[in-house]
């Protein structure tokens, strides 16, 4: 079951965040704060490992994904759209994210 949520910017224009963060956590913090035109959930209760999943963009092209896992939460930068609509629809998240984003579009502090 894929969860979505759509938030629409047309009160305020989607600006790329600023990476300057500090942390890891300052980080995550400032991605989860930043108004984005795009931010979508993904249920992922039947994978193992991942318990989480979400999806930051304004432009639905590229953007962060969170990878939950049960000791941390992985950030993911310029993740293309793509990727993220076929991480919602895998049989296994986690073999989707080994094969096609794990290694790929790490976030460097």
């Amino acid at each position: 079951m894929v969860l979505g949520l759509n938030f629409s910017c047309e009160a305020q224009k989607c600006e790329p965040l600023e990476e300057n963060f500090k942390s890891y956590p300052s980080a995550l913090k400032a991605i989860r704060a930043h108004v984005f035109t795009i931010k979508e959930r993904c249920d992922t209760s039947k994978s193992s490992w991942i318990l989480g999943a979400e999806y930051y963009s304004c432009n639905n092209k590229k953007g962060y994904l969170l990878i939950t896992t049960k000791g941390k939460t992985y950030i993911h930068k310029d993740v293309p759209a793509p990727i993220w609509t076929a991480f919602k629809k895998a049989d296994s998240f986690g073999e989707y994210y080994n094969a096609h984003i794990r290694n790929k579009y790490q976030l460097i502090i």
